[in-house]
């Protein structure tokens, strides 16, 4: 893959396929239902802001890992090398394997899925130990960690100068706390009354569904990326 330079078009296609892998990441339903469950409870702006920003700290933490990473170890990272293409096949068999585990898997309709039931228990947890298990499931979350190296492989190939590749990795850390976002800035906008009903009825939703979304974009994403590796087959 050539360079893309510092080009605002191909900057912005850049952004948009990294954002895409972004609210990939932030589609966490054990996440999202944990910070609405925060926001639902005792002083939830700061509570809830905590646990956001230790969101966004792992994710840019683990993408500058990544990075610091593949620039240490120069990897070529062009389309078509074995280095892009393997990840990208073995990131669709992942998420293969994960979409249809989710789907088949799924409970009867309106059926909350096993982990919903210990999601009051994380809440009652003290702070500092609810966002350090939030942190360590964000970093051992296999089908993330694809994404997060697909998006840093994705930087290292567009050979960005050092300034524009934080930049756009800052844009990425920012989307993939999007879905957290909405709600928290919601609240702090609208006040806490006039979110609660929607705080309320978003959780119930997320819970009874949360099984067969994951599985979609699982799904999704296991046919662009196996489409990736494919093209990237052919060219090399």
């Amino acid at each position: 893959m050539t360079p893309i330079g510092g080009s605002p078009l191909n900057l912005l296609s850049l952004g948009a396929e990294l954002a895409g892998f972004g609210l990939a990441i932030a589609f966490s339903p054990l996440h999202i239902a944990l910070l609405l469950l925060l926001l639902l409870g005792p002083d939830p702006l700061r509570r809830g802001g905590l646990f956001v920003a230790a969101w966004l700290l792992t994710s840019a933490l683990e993408l500058a890992l990544m990075l610091s990473l593949g620039h240490g170890l120069v990897l070529p990272m062009e389309k078509g090398s074995q280095h892009r293409t393997g990840l990208d096949l073995l990131a669709a068999g992942a998420l293969l394997a994960l979409g249809l585990r989710e789907i088949l898997n799924a409970g009867e309709e309106g059926e909350s899925p096993a982990w919903s039931r210990r999601l009051a228990g994380f809440g009652a947890l003290p702070l500092l130990p609810l966002l350090g298990l939030s942190s360590f499931v964000q970093v051992v979350s296999p089908d993330d960690l694809f994404l997060y190296a697909k998006a840093s492989g994705n930087l290292l190939a567009a050979g960005l100068d050092r300034s524009r590749e934080w930049l756009v990795g800052g844009f990425f850390t920012l989307s993939t706390a999007l879905l957290l976002l909405v709600p928290l800035l919601a609240m702090a906008v609208l006040g806490r009354e006039r979110v609660i009903p929607g705080l309320e009825g978003g959780k119930s939703w997320l819970l009874r569904n949360a099984d067969p979304l994951v599985g979609l974009v699982s799904l999704a994403l296991a046919v662009y990326l196996g489409w990736q590796g494919i093209e990237g087959l052919r060219l090399g």
